[in-house]
């Protein structure tokens, strides 16, 4: 068996509302690489800073043997910071840097170990993450997003931790990136938990823990197994609610046919009373006994119909936890006519020598944009949807654009979902709005509350329920990394919808398992070469 690395025993926690966000949860890393997934909100992220000793528990035990590292899915670039001290490793090469000007003081050589070959390890770290010669003294605040991730990820991979806890490590790499993460991840030597939706990642891992509002539960095998497992378990969840409906509906019957037999029965023996012409006393006591035992006959029936109810919701509540998120799909609001057409168009912020750009969409393509980071997926559905005029050439759309960025900027983080909802499709029955969200996932009160108080995947559902919900939908609908906000459950529904969807789609993502399932017509592969238009 092998020796568990990070331990948590009852752990539980609660929120400074006084909410409880989880309570009385075991777990045991090992040296196994572990995925840990469930819904947006249920509070991943926040079980992970409390493995990390971030925080402690409100209740219960966390307890650690080794060094962990723990690397949020928002990398913080403190002011000042540099790409050492991003990584992790300034004081490695401080020490390092004072010893080779003369230093005799013990503490730099404590400092410093056995890593006398720090900057070679830095760089070939920095390489594995395509940053090549990008010096350690760099200012941190003038990288990218993705260039920050990958510079943390690098000091990861260099910090020797015995367990790396890693928060969507994959969110703003593309897909080559992405690759090389999971072969490194695949190399990784000591434990690892890693929290994701990234598919691909997920496979690559040996036991999925899955949180939940009733607490984790171990899946042991990687994400095919968990998602065959869950297909079952729902499967058998239906089995067990329709189980339980016909057995409420026999029993209920049952139930009724003895009611009427004790009523047929107290009457005849009210009849037979009557007919014999017993005295006062006697008919009385009677009576009095014939209504204890119809007492007691309606208590035994009523505990029945209680013990039914409970198997029933019992089983419901089954169903709830299993339940698919469902969304509406509209019909396509162009067929085969061109929907966008680029004629020489030259964009801003493009590698030049992609050149000008010729496209032509028609109502029915879907078409999938990959390319690694920086080479103008965003910009290309900017310019599609109009925000961004060519600096040479044309670009022309023909029918109602419904675009949604990275940052959901079309989304009023002050104005509540249903009211911007209620705002884009005026004309329907305000229930069948809250019907529509509700099957999103997004209950009353998240609904009322400003859209800016959501989760990342709630804001989503949100954006594309008010443009794919709107009075007259969008004929064409542009996506850029959708996935990145959506939990596994989300991507689901997300992929159901879109391959429903009929009018034209063009989206950008770095996640291949999520193009695969999107009956794709076509994909542009865009480079600094150019851009490659082929069928799938």
């Amino acid at each position: 068996m092998t020796h568990p690395f990070l331990t948590l025993d009852r752990a539980s926690l609660s929120l400074p509302d006084g909410r409880i966000l989880f309570s009385d949860l075991d777990l045991h890393l090992d040296g196994r690489p572990t995925g840990l997934v469930g819904r947006n909100g249920v509070g991943k992220s926040v079980l992970a800073r409390l493995l990390a000793g971030e925080i402690a528990p409100s209740s219960g035990k966390r307890s650690a043997s080794g060094c962990v590292h723990y690397l949020p899915q928002q990398v913080h670039v403190p002011p000042g910071a540099t790409v050492a001290s991003l990584a992790g490793v300034d004081a490695w090469l401080d020490a390092l840097a004072r010893i080779e000007a003369g230093s005799t003081d013990v503490r730099d050589f404590e400092a410093l170990g056995d890593r006398w070959d720090i900057r070679q390890r830095l760089a070939l770290a920095l390489d594995a993450q395509g940053l090549p010669d990008l010096p350690p003294g760099r200012r941190a605040d003038t990288l990218s997003g993705g260039e920050a991730m990958r510079v943390a990820l690098a000091g990861a991979f260099l910090s020797e931790a015995d367990v790396l806890i890693l928060d969507e490590p994959s969110n703003h790499l593309d897909a080559h990136q992405r690759q090389r993460l999971h072969a490194q991840l695949a190399q990784w030597p000591n434990g690892l938990l890693v929290i994701s939706h990234d598919r691909r990642l997920l496979d690559t891992v040996v036991r999925i823990e899955e949180l939940s509002p009733r607490g984790l539960r171990t899946y042991g095998g990687n994400y095919r197994f968990y998602a065959d497992s869950k297909t079952d378990e729902r499967q058998q969840t239906q089995r067990e609610l329709a189980q339980a409906k016909a057995a409420v509906q026999r029993q209920a019957r049952a139930l009724h046919e003895q009611r009427e037999r004790q009523q047929r029965r107290q009457a005849r023996g009210n009849r037979d009373a009557r007919d014999a012409n017993l005295p006062p006393i006697l008919l009385g006591l009677r009576k009095s006994r014939s209504e204890e035992s119809a007492g007691r006959f309606a208590v035994r029936q009523q505990a029945a119909r209680e013990q039914l109810a409970l198997q029933l919701r019992e089983a419901a509540h089954k169903q709830e936890t299993a339940v698919e998120l469902a969304m509406f799909t509209p019909p396509a609001a162009a067929q085969d006519r061109v929907v966008v057409r680029m004629e020489r168009a030259v964009l801003p912020f493009v590698p030049a020598t992609v050149g000008g750009m010729d496209l032509i969409v028609t109502g029915r393509q879907r078409i999938g944009v990959t390319g690694p980071n920086g080479s103008g997926k965003s910009t290309l559905l900017r310019a599609m949807a109009g925000h961004v005029l060519p600096l040479a050439g044309s670009v022309t759309t023909h029918v109602p654009v419904a675009w949604l960025d990275q940052r959901l900027a079309g989304l009023d983080p002050d104005t509540s979902v249903l009211a911007q909802l209620r705002e884009a499709n005026p004309g329907e029955v305000e229930s069948a709005l809250r019907t529509r969200l509700a099957l999103l996932g997004l209950d009353a009160r998240l609904i009322e509350d400003p859209s800016g108080r959501l989760s990342g995947g709630e804001r989503l559902k949100a954006a594309l329920a008010c443009v794919l919900y709107a009075e007259q939908p969008a004929g064409l609908l542009l996506l850029d990394e959708p996935g990145n906000h959506l939990d596994l459950d989300g991507l689901e529904a997300l992929e159901r919808m879109l391959r429903q969807y009929r009018g034209a789609l063009v989206i950008v993502s770095h996640d291949e398992a999520l193009l695969e399932r999107l009956d794709l017509t076509h994909r542009l592969a865009l480079s600094r070469e150019g851009a490659r238009l082929s069928p799938c």
